[in-house]
């Protein structure tokens, strides 16, 4: 499974949605992720893929990685995968 999908899984987990439902372009907020269920996707991705999110769960906006969208999560997991190894 790739990262893209697992990341997708997860969010559509927390979502309560089928991954069908969740497409690169959606927002948390238009999938109905509220600022509980973004820390709980957050964990549950660190946990995935043993990495630490650089994510402020205090103040999303003061965040130095992008949850402006699915696509945006995506990458930048992508990117922490990668400097991991």
């Amino acid at each position: 499974m790739d990262i893209g999908t697992k990341v997708i899984d997860i969010i559509a987990e927390q979502a309560i949605l089928d991954p069908a439902d969740v497409t690169l372009e959606s927002t948390l907020d238009s999938l109905g992720i509220d600022s509980m269920g973004l820390v709980e996707s957050m964990f549950a991705i660190e946990e995935a893929f043993d990495i630490k999110i650089p994510f402020n769960a205090n103040d999303p906006s003061d965040s130095e990685f992008n949850i402006s969208s699915v696509s945006s999560i995506i990458s930048g997991i992508e990117k922490l995968v990668a400097e991991k190894s």
